[in-house]
């Protein structure tokens, strides 16, 4: 990875909530560089503290300690920047909107005059494959179309950096794998950096080149595994031995994880 062209830097980063029950740390000493065109995911268990981590990215939860930065920027002010799109894992369309208008949503409060939104509408439908489907409602579509016509709204005003909170987590396997698939074909075309948080191990091994593994509460990274296989992924590489090494460090990384206090 070329550090020249890091797009996300945090520096032990810390975030500490205040509950009724006494303080929740959720993340402790995080340290971490993501690089541009880099596909990171973020695996550990069920309250590790990889979604509040994505989130802080975004700007939508504040670190208590330590220094985020996103393009060189605090979150907020890349969040100001739009240097972001943010899939959530529900689909989240409104259902009185068809497809192209919850794509045109986001366009239309950022002040994109109609034509210029027509057009980003149609490209990015064109990216995820719903060419024709703009004029659909959501209950029309399977939850996986449901799921891609959300990245198309996370991609429709053009910001570097992807952020993918568990987005295919609901779906059954079948829809996952071609989801997969799908998605590794639209980071080759975009040239997108992408932050990815997933519980599967295949999943993230698949995906991406970069794994950080993620500690239980407080959330710390035990270990940030580089990928050494192709970009060019098929399905069937996950029956490869390089595969199979991958997944068996990864898994190595998330018990050691729990050797923490």
């Amino acid at each position: 990875m070329n550090l020249a062209a890091s797009v996300i830097e945090a520096s032990r980063v810390g975030l500490t909530f205040q509950t009724a029950d006494g303080p929740v740390h959720a993340l402790k000493d995080v340290d971490l560089t993501i690089g541009q065109g880099d596909f990171v995911s973020f695996i550990g268990p069920s309250g590790c503290g990889k979604t509040t981590l994505l989130r802080a990215i975004a700007a939508l939860e504040t670190p208590t300690a330590g220094r985020l930065s996103v393009n060189g920027m605090t979150p907020d002010a890349a969040r100001k920047a739009r240097a972001y799109g943010y899939v959530f894992q529900a689909p989240g369309l409104y259902p009185w909107r068809t497809i192209a208008g919850n794509i045109s949503l986001p366009l239309e409060i950022m002040g994109f005059q109609r034509a210029d939104r027509k057009q980003r509408i149609q490209r990015v439908l064109d990216l995820v494959d719903l060419a024709g489907f703009g004029g659909k409602f959501p209950w029309q579509l399977s939850g996986g179309m449901q799921q891609r016509a959300s990245i198309a709204r996370a991609l429709a005003f053009d910001a570097d950096i992807l952020l993918m909170d568990e987005p295919f987590g609901a779906l059954d396997e079948i829809v996952r794998d071609r989801l997969n698939e799908a998605l590794l074909a639209l980071w080759a075309k975009t040239g997108k950096t992408i932050g990815f948080v997933t519980h599967s191990i295949p999943e993230a091994v698949y995906l991406s080149t970069r794994i950080v593994v993620m500690s239980p509460r407080p959330g710390r990274i035990t270990r940030i595994i580089e990928s050494p296989l192709p970009r060019e992924r098929p399905l069937d590489i996950r029956d490869t031995p390089e595969f199979i090494a991958l997944a068996h460090e990864v898994r190595e990384g998330l018990r050691e994880g729990h050797s923490y206090d």
